[in-house]
C-alpha cells in the first residue's frame, strides 16, 4: 500500500484530529464548534467562535462520536478507497471525498434545516466513495442487448438497494433516524455513483 496515496493521507488525518479530540476529552466542545448543524446554515442559529457553518461540511469528517465509530469509518475508506484510487486517480479521490461530503451534509439539511443536532463523522464522504467502489467494481447483469441499459439498470439497483438499507437503519433507530445522518449517507453514495463515470472519463480523456 502506497502510504503517500491520498487514501492513507485523509485517513491519517481523519484519525489523527479524531483521537486528539477523543483522548483529551473534547467530543462534546468539537461536535457542537466543528459539526454541521443544518439550523447553523439555515441561518437560525449562531455560535460564536464555531468554525463558519458553510465549512461545516468538511470539518465534521474530522469528528467522530467515539472509537468504533472512527475505526468502522477508516476502515470501509482505506478498503475502498485504495481500490477506488488505482482507479481514478488521486486527485478524483479527494474531489470525490469532498463534493460527498458536501452533498451528505446539504442532503440532511434539506431533510431537517431547522436540526440543532451536530452531524459529526466521516460516513457521508466515506459512503461517496464507497457508492463509485460498489459501480467501479461491481458487474452489471446482462438483461439487454445495450450496455448503456444494463449500466443504468445497475446504477438504479445500487442506488435503491443502499438508499432502502440507510432508511431501514434509520426506522429502526426511530426518532434517532435523523441522529444517525441517514439522508447524509444515501445523499454521499448516490454522489459516488453519479460522478464515478465522468472522474473515470476525465482521467483517460487522453488515451
Amino acid at each position: 500500500m502506497n502510504l503517500r496515496s491520498a487514501t492513507i493521507v485523509i485517513a491519517a488525518l481523519t484519525s489523527v484530529v479524531s483521537l486528539a479530540l477523543l483522548a483529551g476529552g473534547l467530543l462534546g466542545q468539537a461536535a457542537g464548534m466543528m459539526g454541521f448543524i443544518p439550523a447553523r446554515l439555515s441561518g437560525l442559529l449562531e455560535l460564536p467562535g464555531a468554525v463558519p457553518a458553510v465549512l461545516t461540511p468538511f470539518s465534521c469528517t474530522l469528528v467522530h462520536g467515539g472509537f468504533f465509530h472512527l475505526f468502522f469509518n477508516m476502515f470501509m475508506l482505506l478498503v475502498c478507497g485504495v481500490a477506488v484510487e488505482r482507479v481514478l486517480g488521486a486527485g478524483a479521490l479527494v474531489a470525490l471525498y469532498l463534493v460527498s461530503a458536501v452533498i451528505a451534509a446539504l442532503a440532511q439539511w434539506t431533510v431537517d434545516p431547522s436540526g440543532v443536532a451536530p452531524v459529526i463523522g466521516a460516513s457521508g464522504a466515506v459512503s461517496g466513495v464507497l457508492g463509485a467502489y460498489a459501480l467501479s467494481f461491481g458487474r452489471p447483469k446482462r438483461l439487454s442487448a445495450s450496455p448503456a441499459v444494463n449500466r443504468a439498470v445497475h446504477i438504479a439497483w445500487l442506488a435503491v438497494a443502499w438508499t432502502l438499507l440507510q432508511l431501514a437503519v434509520g426506522y429502526a433507530a426511530g426518532a434517532q433516524g435523523l441522529l444517525l445522518a441517514t439522508p447524509a449517507h444515501v445523499g454521499g453514495f448516490l454522489t459516488g455513483l453519479v460522478l464515478q463515470r465522468p472522474l473515470l472519463l476525465w482521467r483517460y480523456r487522453k488515451a
